[in-house]
């Protein structure tokens, strides 16, 4: 995978460049944001703070507008003004819509229904460096209320396409990026969810409040038992070839392999 960002993304909106030094220095990598986080009337002045900004372009994605609204024009020429070049397209949900962003490393940003049954065609396009998946525009493009159960779990059809998108981002060899938790006090229930994110294979979650980073960080950082057990591990498959028995345990390729990523993990935090 070539992402090359993570584990904690942070979104920024790009009409407040008093918080863009900030959110850079708390984070992984920070989202400047022209969609959502931005008042419509506010656009024309995120896109001249987006212009004037100065982040580090290998550790800044810029979220622009839906490719087939008046907005995404404007927003591109405000980015190709920039040094940024890693873009998240809001409400991905064709491979022409892409194609528009020749030149730019891409993040697919599947919330809708559509985005969702296209997840696989998009995760192999060539400008494509990360899938990233949406709660909320998915329930509301599906003529829903909410993404979540009054217990906090994701409903059903959240939970499949989150799997559908890790599953199509892992089928192309592209990052999978999990998506926000919106309640900024729970941090219980945020913990579960990054746990699951990195135990099955996603390579960042992103987030809405600096708060959440750390939390996001620990839950990607395997722990040191989980490190020493993996290392141990590793270490007793140099004396066998195929499967083997070790701990209590029947060991082979795909347990191994789970190893390998938790000490990859390690070192890269």
């Amino acid at each position: 995978m070539t992402f090359g960002m993570g584990p904690a993304l942070l979104f920024c909106p790009a009409d407040r460049p008093d918080r863009f030094e900030k959110a850079a220095e708390r984070a992984d990598a920070v989202i400047l944001d022209l969609e959502d986080g931005v008042d419509p009337a506010a656009r024309a002045d995120a896109r001249e703070a987006l212009r004037a900004s100065s982040l580090a372009p290998e550790r800044t994605i810029v979220r622009v507008n839906p490719a087939d609204t008046a907005d995404f024009a404007h927003d591109l020429d405000a980015v190709r003004a920039t040094g940024y070049r890693t873009l998240m397209l809001a409400k991905t949900e064709r491979a022409d819509q892409v194609e528009r962003l020749a030149g730019f490393r891409v993040v697919a940003l599947c919330e809708t229904a559509k985005g969702i049954m296209v997840a696989e065609r998009l995760a192999q396009m060539s400008l494509v460096v990360a899938l990233m998946w949406g709660a909320e525009d998915l329930v509301a493009s599906l003529g829903g209320s909410g993404s979540r159960r009054p217990d906090g779990r994701y409903r059903d059809v959240a939970a499949h396409a989150r799997a559908r998108v890790l599953l199509a981002a892992g089928s192309a060899g592209k990052a999978a990026i999990d998506a926000v938790h919106l309640d900024i006090d729970d941090r219980t229930g945020l913990e579960v969810e990054v746990e699951d994110a990195a135990a099955s294979g996603f390579a960042a979650t992103a987030c809405i409040h600096p708060s959440q980073v750390p939390v996001i960080r620990d839950g990607y950082r395997p722990t040191p038992a989980q490190i020493a057990d993996a290392t141990a591990l590793l270490d007793a498959a140099a004396g066998h070839t195929g499967a083997f028995r070790y701990d209590g345990r029947m060991v082979d390729t795909p347990v191994l392999r789970h190893a390998e990523h938790v000490v990859r993990r390690a070192h890269a935090g």
